[in-house]
């Protein structure tokens, strides 16, 4: 007869990371993005760097 295996810590992680990444792509996989979801990026809104008061003063903290 063969003995079996002993559940081991290691073997717990394994499945429990494989579990958690199988629920987490089927998660993803099930969402659906409702119509219209997509807006465009406002024109008021400035996008990426731009150089306002609180900037300033933290670079004149920086100054050596």
């Amino acid at each position: 007869m063969k003995s079996k295996k002993p559940n081991t810590r290691r073997n717990f992680l394994l499945a429990a990371s494989l579990g958690g990444a199988g629920a987490a792509a089927a998660l993803v996989a099930g969402r659906q993005a409702a119509p219209g979801a997509a807006e465009a990026p406002s024109v008021d809104k400035p996008n990426g760097y731009h150089v306002s008061e609180h900037i300033l003063k933290y670079y004149k903290t920086t100054q050596v």
